[in-house]
């Protein structure tokens, strides 16, 4: 078994110099740094992790928070939880997984114990009840996500405003004048989502300079449920020939309807999806849609949180640039 002295040699420093690249304790310059490193890697050696917890006060885990509800689509959660788990692993840290409902309750034990170093938190609200004692505890922590107020925050997201306003753009572009948003389930702006209430923002917004009228109807996903918001969002506007999907569950029911109602996609109405690339590529009819960059998300706030443990991190919000990619679903409006 490598030892430290051993990584010493191996680098030509001393056994303290080591420790404090491990531990982060002290600034070093980026040359022994990365000759300690390389060292680290070539040797193989792995520091014991109750003997480095004991000597740093640190536990090299990151606690990641992330509730999986039933009216979340649970893949794209699960997709950044792996990317945070993937890149923490190549910093050196190990995540602690919290799945459960416990709101503050959750940031509480983190921040009263010693079991991880740093929190990152998901499925973040405008007003999150776990904020204000995030705020107090000093703990550092990274949002995926963006609150109402990011006061002494520091958060990474999908620019979801842009996002909405991007879907808009687009349709607008093609002559469409009357869309449809369906969107996530009910119970997703009961709490005040933050990416879903974002989008719908963004929308709204862009709609207004485009002359664009919008409906927006949340719906549960499913076809029984799709088929009763797609019956009235036809009711209320007979002459939609726009949809603007953020609802993963929905996409699929939606083009069977359209299908069945005898509306063709491009040519009769036209559907853009705010979902990952694989569920746009998948589907009955290749969706044009904003991808979810789930695993720069995940490895962002990582990054962030490493950064801020270094004692280099800033509180500050970080917004992705979204990319609409066109596909087959998308077509100018019929006459």
């Amino acid at each position: 078994m490598v030892t430290l002295a051993e990584v010493a040699q191996h680098a030509g420093v001393s056994a303290s110099t080591v420790s404090y690249v491990l531990s982060g304790k002290r600034s070093i310059s980026a040359s022994t740094r990365e000759r300690v490193e390389h060292s680290i890697q070539q040797l193989g050696y792995h520091p014991n992790a109750g003997a480095r917890a004991l000597a740093s006060s640190r536990s090299n885990i990151i606690a990641l928070m992330v509730p999986l509800r039933t009216d979340m689509y649970v893949p794209v959660m699960m997709e950044i939880a792996i990317a945070v788990a993937t890149s923490a692993r190549t910093h050196g840290y190990d995540v602690l997984l919290l799945t459960g409902e416990e709101g503050p309750a959750a940031v509480r034990r983190i921040a009263g114990s010693s079991l991880a170093d740093a929190m990152i938190l998901m499925d973040v609200e405008l007003h999150d009840e776990r904020l204000p004692l995030l705020r107090d505890s000093g703990r550092t922590a990274v949002l995926i996500g963006l609150p109402a107020d990011t006061s002494g925050l520091t958060c990474v997201d999908l620019d979801f405003e842009a996002t909405g306003a991007l879907c808009v753009d687009h349709l607008a572009g093609l002559g469409h004048r009357e869309v449809a948003v369906i969107g996530e389930a009910p119970a997703v702006y009961e709490r005040h989502t933050g990416f879903a209430e974002r989008t719908v923002d963004g929308v709204r917004a862009k709609a207004q300079e485009a002359g664009m009228r919008i409906l927006h109807r949340p719906c549960e996903g499913g076809y029984a449920a799709m088929a009763g918001t797609l019956g009235r969002i036809f009711d209320e506007r007979p002459g939609t020939t726009g949809f603007i999907v953020q609802n993963e569950a929905a996409v699929e029911p939606l083009l069977n309807l359209l299908q069945q109602q005898g509306r063709a996609v491009p040519e009769d109405v036209s559907v853009v999806a705010v979902c990952p690339e694989q569920v746009a590529t998948q589907a009955s009819v290749r969706l044009t849609s904003v991808a979810i960059p789930a695993q720069e998300m995940g490895r962002r706030a990582v990054e962030q949180v490493v950064a801020k443990l270094a004692g280099r991190g800033t509180d500050e919000v970080e917004l992705l640039e979204p990319v609409l990619t066109v596909r087959a679903s998308t077509g100018p409006a019929p006459a």
